[in-house]
Order: C-alpha cells, then sequence, then structure tokens
C-alpha cells in the first residue's frame, strides 16, 4: 500500500454506469491507498461500501446552504489529511471546489469525467472552478477533444484519456428467456434518450418484412410516463408476444449471454459500458454511429454501427445479424478480443494507480 490518503466522492442520487464506476474505483484503489469514500445521504451506493471500505455520508445542500455541506466536506479533509480528492459526477464540482478552499490541506482535485461537454466554459465562474483542478480524465478521446475546444488553455487542467473498464466476469447459468429464436437485449435506464423506442419500432419493421425476433429490455424507467409509452407502442405494434420488459437484472451478465446480440440505442451515448461489458462474454453487439460508441465498436469488425436516431437503420442491422451467423459469430469474437485488451478493468485501473502515484 502506498501511503496517500484519497477521497472518492460521488454525490450523484441515481445508480447507473457514472456511479458504479465510482464503486468500482474506490474498492480498487483501497487497495493500493488509504480510501475515505464520501456519498450522498440515501444513495443507493451504500450497500457497495459496507465492511468494504470506510465511508462517510453526507446531504448536499443547494445553493446559500451549500457552503454549510462544503465546511462538512472540508472536516472530512482535513480529519482525514486527504491529499488528493477523485470526483465523477460534474455536479459535484462546485462544491468539492468549495471544500478543498476552506479546508487546511489544499488537496488536489482530479475528475473521472463521464459526460459530454457542449459550450464554452470562459466565463469568471467556469474558470475559477478549473483552475482549482488538477486533472480531468475524459472517458473517451472524444470527450478530450470536448474539453480541449470548451475550456480555454488557460485554465484547463492537464487531461489524459482514461477508458472505463469492465470487471472479469464469472461464468454463470443462462437467464432463461420467453420464446425461442433470435434475441435481442437491450440494457439500461428506460428513458428517451437510451432510445428503447427505436428498437421496438425496429422489431415492429423487421415484423412486417417476416423476420421474426424477441426484444428483451432490461433496467428501470426514469420517468413511469415514457414506459407507459413504450408499452402502448407494444400493443399498438401487436408485439405483445415479442417484446418484453424484464425491470431490473441484478447480474446483466446472464443476461447477455442468453442473447444474439445487444443493441445500444442512446442518441448520444458518452461511452457505452453496455455494449463492453457484452463484448467481453463473446456476444455481438450494435450500436448507434454517435458520441463514444464509435470508439467502441470498429463497423463490421467488432460490431455493427446504424444511424442513430434511425429505427430502420437499427433494424437493416439487426436483420444482417440474424441471417448471417457466421458475421454474428466473427464480430462477437473479435469484439471480445477488443474489450479484454483495452477496456478491462485489470488494465484501466492499473492506470488509475500510476495517475494517482505520480500526480
Amino acid at each position: 500500500m502506498i501511503n496517500k490518503n484519497i477521497l472518492e466522492i460521488c454525490m450523484s442520487p441515481d445508480l447507473g454506469g457514472l456511479e458504479l464506476y465510482m464503486a468500482k474505483s474506490s474498492l480498487f484503489l483501497n487497495d493500493c491507498f488509504n480510501v475515505t469514500t464520501v456519498i450522498n445521504e440515501g444513495s443507493k451506493l451504500e450497500d457497495y461500501f459496507k465492511s468494504k471500505v470506510e465511508y462517510k455520508i453526507l446531504q448536499k445542500k443547494s445553493n446559500i446552504f451549500m457552503f454549510l455541506s462544503a465546511r462538512k466536506l472540508a472536516k472530512i479533509i482535513d480529519t482525514k489529511e486527504i491529499e488528493l480528492i477523485h470526483l465523477h459526477w460534474t455536479k459535484d464540482i462546485p462544491f468539492v471546489v468549495l471544500a478543498k478552499l476552506i479546508s487546511h490541506k489544499k488537496p488536489k482535485i482530479i475528475q473521472s469525467r463521464h459526460m459530454t461537454m457542449t459550450r464554452y466554459k470562459d466565463d469568471f465562474y467556469h474558470n475559477f472552478l478549473y483552475k482549482n483542478i488538477e486533472l480531468m480524465l475524459p472517458v473517451t478521446k472524444q470527450v478530450k477533444e470536448q474539453l480541449i475546444k470548451f475550456i480555454p488553455e488557460s485554465v484547463r487542467p492537464k487531461l489524459e484519456v482514461l477508458y472505463v473498464g469492465s470487471d472479469e466476469l464469472k461464468k454463470q447459468e443462462l437467464l432463461k428467456l420467453q420464446n425461442s429464436g433470435f434475441h435481442i437485449g437491450m440494457v439500461g435506464r428506460i428513458n428517451r434518450e437510451k432510445g428503447q423506442h427505436l428498437l421496438i419500432e425496429a422489431v415492429s419493421i423487421l415484423k412486417s418484412k417476416g423476420v421474426t425476433v424477441n426484444a428483451h429490455i432490461v433496467g428501470n424507467p426514469m420517468q413511469e410516463s415514457y414506459l407507459e409509452e413504450l408499452k402502448a407502442l407494444v400493443k399498438d405494434k401487436k408485439l405483445e408476444d415479442r417484446v418484453f420488459f424484464l425491470g431490473f437484472v441484478k447480474e446483466p451478465q446472464a443476461f447477455y449471454e442468453a442473447c444474439d446480440v445487444v443493441v445500444l440505442a442512446s442518441k448520444k451515448e458518452t461511452f457505452g459500458l453496455v455494449l463492453v461489458e457484452a463484448m467481453k462474454v463473446g456476444v455481438a453487439v450494435i450500436g448507434s454511429n454517435s458520441g463514444g460508441v464509435v470508439e467502441i465498436i470498429d463497423n463490421k469488425k467488432t460490431g455493427l454501427l446504424f444511424e442513430s436516431q434511425n429505427a430502420k437503420s437499427l433494424a437493416d442491422s439487426i436483420e444482417v445479424l440474424y441471417k448471417d451467423e457466421t458475421l454474428k459469430k466473427s464480430l462477437a469474437q473479435e469484439g471480445q478480443k477488443k474489450s479484454n485488451v483495452l477496456f478491462s478493468n485489470k488494465v484501466q485501473f492499473p492506470k488509475l494507480v500510476e495517475i494517482i502515484t505520480n500526480l
């Protein structure tokens, strides 16, 4: 163990790829450093830390009351003699910077940048924040290019791409899916940006061509109204016997392995961990040609890309793999190789340790 005191923080109330990455990185870093973790009151992340790593719970206030929460965080920083803060959620930046300035230790700040940046950050407020961040770790080359474009060079933190990885997976019993035949899987929060409606439309298009497939949608709804809209679409297209909503699946690996192909249809996904996880277990993948997905899928080599927001394009890609078993197997094999080499936590987390050690 290197005698360095690290604070991992994520005050996000959600439980998705960003939050789970924070949990996994905290647990891995705890083998190398003295790690204290800070999460939000009522956070679903608490179960990931019990008996594994020391954690603190704060309630982050907003606006004028943020100062009170920042003082509590500053006290943790000083009590634990924190030398470096690793944050993940972009909305935590003001809170963490304020706590740093209040503290006596004045630790360095690094951020794993999971989100895109779409506009210039050249006002006084953002300049002040970025001056207090030592390093940003964008999760794709595309995000790095955005940070270079939108943050003025004079205040821009150092940048180093660090891909999100997938854990080493254990062999599990396959999840039993309804119906026989060709199975398409989709995993993620159920909201419009993730594009579940596109998959339903694609299944309908395929049905009209005499191509019968099964679609299985995994995830919790962010808005019940959108889930009801999806169910109404299924009913309208008469796909009740072909489209299934499975809710939250605790062990997605068992689901991936039961599928012929896994689809990510997001309008603009920053990374696409679902694809990496499916590739790792040897399943063919299809993703929209936008965002970080294009860094994961080499079209027609490690998967297929379809035109973003185009249900017909998605249907065409599914049909290709439905009809070509040899191609489907080839894409799955090459995707698995790429995932193991580039998108494995066994590769990426040691890089994070090296970065922190040298900072």
